[in-house]
């Protein structure tokens, strides 16, 4: 790609980043009819449509192509600019990092605060579910991502983080509504449930495993989109759902859960990718994840994480 113009290559990042012509021109300081003009004139170059004109701006497959080399191409320039000890090393390294809500909400904050800020980094996360975020990796959309695939995505390197463990719980009150006349297994598939999205299946495959024969989880669905929420509303007695072990342990001690299937868990493989580039800052993200994923997961082969 070295015979794409960067000002071009630049303000088709600007325009997949900020989801409009008119956010990437006052973003680059340019007037929109300038931005226009570089993204039809890429386009031109590369004989490729690049952007989807949708609100928000999409890129299309070949424009996720290019996107991703504008990224790497950012960070390697920011890498140079503190190198050569430039003006524009002053301006703190940018990493955008796909996360899952769960880890999000447990441990993943924590991991950040180990990475040094000197020089300063600026994290931007984007929240995705754990078997979706390698698809922001994969069109360029962050630089790492914690996910469930151990299939690296191309240009990526991966590494095994530990397991997310997951409790089937519900309410006391709950309980004695929905599941008091008989096992889980014959009343679970009935009864109502929790889950975070359409596209979660967690719920789904527990009763699978737990009930051979079984399509998943109850018809009655409460979608409640935030890892906070998810357990609030399962602490409420608005269905059953999994919830992470961090926010279900102290719950079930204080008798507001139930474990609906005690020695029953869903573990949830997590793994750390993120671009092969030699830049600093990611290597210092990377670091810092691992090392709390190693406390805080559980890991296989019978070694747990510390808790408290």
């Amino acid at each position: 790609m070295a015979d794409l113009p960067h000002d071009q290559v630049r303000t088709l990042l600007a325009v997949v980043d900020e989801g409009t012509f008119d956010a990437a021109a006052a973003a680059l300081h340019v007037t929109p009819s300038a931005v226009s003009q570089r993204i039809k004139t890429l386009e031109q170059r590369t004989g490729r449509v690049l952007v989807s004109r949708t609100k928000p701006v999409r890129p299309t497959e070949s424009g996720q192509v290019v996107v991703r080399f504008a990224r790497q191409l950012a960070a390697l320039e920011q890498d140079a600019a503190a190198e050569l000890g430039l003006a524009d090393a002053a301006a703190p390294a940018r990493v955008p990092i796909a996360v899952n809500a769960d880890s999000l909400a447990t441990w993943f904050l924590p991991a950040l605060t180990r990475v040094p800020q000197d020089p300063p980094v600026c994290f931007e996360l984007r929240r995705e579910d754990e078997a979706h975020t390698s698809a922001l990796l994969r069109d360029g959309q962050v630089m790492a991502a914690v996910t469930s695939s151990a299939e690296p995505v191309t240009g990526c390197t991966v590494r095994p983080l530990g397991l997310a463990r997951y409790l089937p719980v519900a309410s006391p009150g709950f309980v004695e509504r929905h599941l008091a006349g008989g096992p889980p297994e014959r009343l679970l598939p009935g009864a109502p449930v929790i889950v975070f999205d359409r596209r979660d299946e967690l719920q789904d495959r527990f009763v699978r495993s737990l009930v051979p024969g079984a399509t998943g989880a109850g018809r009655l669905r409460h979608h409640v989109p935030t890892s906070e929420g998810f357990c609030d509303a399962v602490t409420a007695g608005l269905g059953w759902g999994l919830v992470p072990e961090p926010h279900a342990e102290p719950l079930l001690r204080a008798g507001r859960l139930t474990e609906l299937a005690p020695g029953r868990r869903v573990d949830v493989p997590l793994h750390w990718q993120q671009w092969k580039l030699d830049v600093p800052a990611l290597a210092l993200v990377a670091e810092a994840v691992a090392a709390a994923a190693a406390e805080a997961l559980h890991h296989p082969g019978g070694r747990t994480a510390p808790r408290g």
